[in-house]
């Protein structure tokens, strides 16, 4: 009856600290409802989201820190959207200025940006009232 969901949920940023905790707080609530899977950096969230697409897991939500090492969440959110426009993206940062975080938010259609450290609920509730039915 344990079937593997067919659909997932990305987690990216720099500090395994951050992605431990948010990967503890989305099985937490979510229980098996979807696949969690997690990045250090955004060249690698990019071939897990194509690996998992591949796979006939549909990526329904990328969360992605902002600030990281090589690329920047929102050069990963710029490649994802013109590959995957279905997926929703979210930004948690504690470093973006205004300016980036507006920009992201009209021009990428970021769904929520939040600011570390994130209020779990807060981050569950965006997710919860997202379309994921496609």
């Amino acid at each position: 009856m344990n079937a593997t969901p067919n659909k997932a949920i990305v987690c990216v940023d720099d500090e395994a600290i951050i992605l431990m905790s948010l990967k503890a707080q989305l099985r937490n609530f979510y229980k098996d409802k979807f696949v969690i899977e997690t990045s250090l950096s955004a060249e690698e969230a990019i071939l897990i989201i194509d690996d998992l697409m591949k796979d006939g897991i549909k990526v329904v939500v990328l969360i992605s820190d902002w600030h990281m090492p090589n690329m920047k969440g929102d050069e990963l959110f710029s490649i994802i959207k013109k590959k995957y426009p279905e997926i929703n993206l979210l930004l948690i940062t504690g470093q973006a200025d205004k300016a980036t975080l507006d920009s992201l938010q009209n021009s990428i259609q970021v769904v929520a940006i939040l600011n570390k450290p994130w209020d779990a609920k807060t981050l569950l509730n965006y997710i919860d009232h997202l379309d994921l039915t496609n």
